[in-house]
């Protein structure tokens, strides 16, 4: 039942606030990928290495990144759904495979490559890096952060673009974004 209440009131928030809501839900979600990451970071050192211990102002960085990028996605969630519309018409209930596949190919050929240079470069910024710096970790992280992307992203990308309504594709993104911020989170540590 609280399940549900909470399903709810996330509806009435998006609804009302849709950019409020989506900054929030992806924030946070961020921040529980960073955590988990930071987490599995500490558990997998060595017995000899000292443990880095929790970086809260990574965390916040994490969630300053989801704040920022969810309601850009939730706005590109719109242009997929209007550009590329699974029924043609109304009342068929058959779901069209083609166009399901555009979606999953602009998502992944458009906005994956653009939201790895905003991670990148915020990332860099919120650090302090220098720009020599930022492209530096450009060149080292961007093409394997992509190509992984592309290994795992478009099974997620499809089952949320088939079965998620609008209002629930970027926490069931950001759902599986916590491990993918976990992959992310890693790799930008290294």
């Amino acid at each position: 039942m609280a399940a549900l209440t909470i399903v709810r009131a996330y509806q009435h928030a998006f609804h009302t606030h849709p950019n409020y809501t989506l900054a929030v839900t992806g924030g946070t979600l961020n921040a529980l990928g960073d955590a988990v990451a930071q987490i599995t970071q500490n558990m997998l050192v060595k017995d000899h290495e000292p443990r880095p211990g929790w970086d809260p102002a990574r965390t916040l960085r994490f969630f300053s990144l989801g704040c920022g990028l969810s309601p850009l996605l939730g706005r590109w969630n719109v242009f997929l759904e209007r550009r590329f519309p699974l029924r043609v018409w109304r009342t068929q209930h058959r779901v069209s495979f083609r166009a399901l596949s555009k979606r999953v190919a602009a998502d992944q050929l458009i906005m994956a490559p653009i939201g790895l240079v905003i991670f990148v470069g915020s990332m860099g910024v919120m650090e302090r890096r220098s720009a020599s710096q930022i492209r530096e970790k450009y060149a080292d992280m961007f093409a394997p952060a992509l190509l992984t992307n592309w290994k795992v992203w478009p099974i997620a990308q499809m089952i949320n673009f088939r079965y998620m309504p609008l209002p629930f594709r970027i926490p069931f993104q950001s759902g599986c974004g916590v491990f993918w911020t976990l992959y992310l989170s890693i790799l930008n540590a290294k």
